[in-house]
């Protein structure tokens, strides 16, 4: 079996890269016309080349797992904007595609906590679904929309868990079929368990993206481990690997912040557990340090027995 690391956004190792520059609404408001355009204009440019810089380092490191910024448009869902970021940038996001084919590279998106569809406030539905699309459409343009994933958490529970999984069952299927049949789900650290997350999946036939740390502070009733096989069934049919996420506390005080490195002591029980079951996936690193403290605990697994580093960011057990 093999194990692929990757990580979130930005590398670390090179300098300069952010793909996440903005401008906030309120200074693209007090801009004119032609000033508006070159600021937005400006910062998506950059975010997209930066992004090609980045997968570059990840092909010349062997990771190849990498989550996109959900930021590489400014102001893209911007009710008062709305402005065309395809058509200015249509071979910029054709280059991101061309390399993660060319390299079989999986790469996803994963919008912010906002994008949910547990609400009873239509805005708040209508919102998810400009949000989600925005992502859906850049995955397009890179060609990527059959492969690539758009990941989300269930959403709020607002006193009721029962009434906002069915209000997320209903809202969820107002987003089109070839958006939803690209999303994947995550368990959350508050909220919604790993079983509770899963069953979700299970219903709407949807990936089930399991993270361990969100897991170790929000447990389910029965152990992650007895959930695998089902974890791995959703998974079948997409042509795709599990997909996981992997992260450690930073203190005793702050068990639901990420740490800078992941803690070997912490995840090899989660480790330990993947190999067992003896089948591969893919693992998201969501450290504060991110390609960092990926390469590092690839190289850290590696020190262990019965643990063979075959690539940057790739283990074979």
């Amino acid at each position: 079996m093999i194990l692929r690391f990757g990580y979130v956004s930005t590398a670390l190792s090179l300098w300069e890269v952010s793909p996440s520059r903005t401008i906030t609404f309120t200074n693209w408001k007090k801009k004119d016309k032609d000033n508006r355009k070159e600021k937005l204009y400006h910062a998506t440019e950059q975010n997209l080349k930066n992004t090609i810089r980045m997968l570059h380092f990840n092909i010349a490191h062997g990771i190849d797992v990498y989550r996109m910024s959900s930021s590489l448009v400014p102001l893209a869902t911007h009710p008062e904007v709305k402005w065309d970021y395809l058509t200015p940038f249509d071979h910029l996001f054709k280059e991101i595609g061309a390399l993660v084919h060319k390299y079989k590279l999986r790469v996803s998106f994963h919008p912010n906590q906002f994008t949910l569809f547990t609400s009873s406030k239509n805005h708040v539905t209508e919102n998810a679904i400009i949000d989600m699309t925005y992502h859906y459409e850049m995955l397009e343009a890179m060609g990527l929309h059959k492969d690539a994933s758009i990941n989300i958490h269930v959403g709020g529970a607002y006193g009721n868990k029962q009434a906002a999984i069915a209000k997320f069952n209903e809202n969820f299927m107002k987003l089109g079929k070839d958006i939803r049949m690209q999303t994947t789900l995550e368990n959350d650290d508050k909220t919604y368990t790993a079983e509770e997350t899963l069953r979700v999946c299970e219903a709407h036939g949807v990936p089930f993206v399991f993270d361990y740390h969100h897991h170790w502070v929000n447990l389910s009733e029965k152990p992650f481990e007895d959930l695998l096989p089902r974890i791995f069934a959703t998974w079948e049919g997409t042509g795709r690997l599990p997909k996981f996420h992997l992260s450690s506390p930073r203190s005793e005080k702050m068990i639901r912040a990420h740490a800078y490195h992941v803690d070997m002591d912490f995840a090899m029980p989660f480790i330990k557990a993947l190999k067992d079951y003896g089948k591969s996936a893919d693992i998201m690193i969501e450290a504060k340090a991110k390609d960092k403290a990926a390469l590092k605990l690839v190289e850290n697994l590696a020190k262990i027995r019965k643990f063979k580093r075959i690539n940057g960011g790739a283990i074979e057990v």
